[in-house]
């Protein structure tokens, strides 16, 4: 297998083409978060691609990762703080695999599906630990579903014949991330400062603010949801 050769400027422009390709043409230098983004991973893969690690096996030890975050998280005390670390990790991991694949030419149609599928039980295990923390079942099971309902409309969008995600939302892969990892933050917080004997807001707790992460999201979900829905049925009338 090969690696991306050639100068810093020639690699990042064979990073942001790849990410194009699998993203409907947009342009990732548009955004400065996005370009960033990019680049970094692709940084991460070169020494795994040196090294000949498949990107399957990157895409599963995200997956694993990320199971780790409510196991953490249910130890209470400091410990959703530490959830953070793995969180973070994994969502590195989740770009990385596809910049491996760019790079080492093992892009592939099942890559892409183990992908799909991979990220979709990472979300489900990052509210599971809103749950964990606190937020009502019921309302993490809300989250959850208006989640897959907004990835199974762009897919089956995609299917008939969409090109691209359809719309960039306010409910991504990132926004999931940066919910669980403030909800787990600031849970910890909350905790550090009792026990410290500052008790600024003494009806806050980890459950209030557990259930506020989920609210939180169950509202970008319902905005994501339907700006995907909006998309689909532009690019497919």
């Amino acid at each position: 297998m090969g690696t991306t050769s050639g100068s810093g400027g020639d690699r990042a422009d064979e990073a942001y083409a790849h990410w194009s390709r699998l993203h409907g043409g947009l342009d990732p230098r548009g955004s400065w978060w996005v370009s960033r983004w990019v680049r970094l991973t692709h940084a991460c893969a070169r020494p795994l691609a040196r090294r000949g690690v498949h990107p399957d096996v990157v895409t599963l030890a995200g997956v694993l990762l990320t199971a780790t975050v409510p196991a953490l998280a249910a130890l209470g005390a400091a410990w959703p703080l530490v959830a953070v670390v793995p969180l973070v990790g994994a969502a590195v991991l989740d770009g990385v695999d596809g910049a491996l694949a760019a790079q080492t030419g093992t892009d592939s149609a099942w890559g892409r599906v183990l992908d799909a599928v991979a990220d979709r039980c990472a979300d489900l295990l990052l509210l599971a630990s809103l749950g964990v923390l606190g937020a009502p079942w019921w309302l993490v099971a809300a989250v959850a579903g208006l989640t897959l309902l907004l990835e199974y409309a762009r897919a089956g969008a995609q299917a008939a014949g969409m090109t691209g995600p359809g719309a960039v939302t306010v409910w991504e892969r990132p926004s999931r991330v940066l919910v669980a990892a403030f909800t787990a933050a600031s849970c910890a917080a909350a905790w550090a400062a009792r026990a410290a004997g500052v008790d600024v807001l003494p009806d806050v707790d980890g459950a209030v603010l557990a259930t506020t992460g989920a609210v939180a999201g169950l509202g970008l979900a319902l905005v994501g949801t339907a700006h995907v829905l909006r998309a689909a049925r532009s690019a497919l009338r």
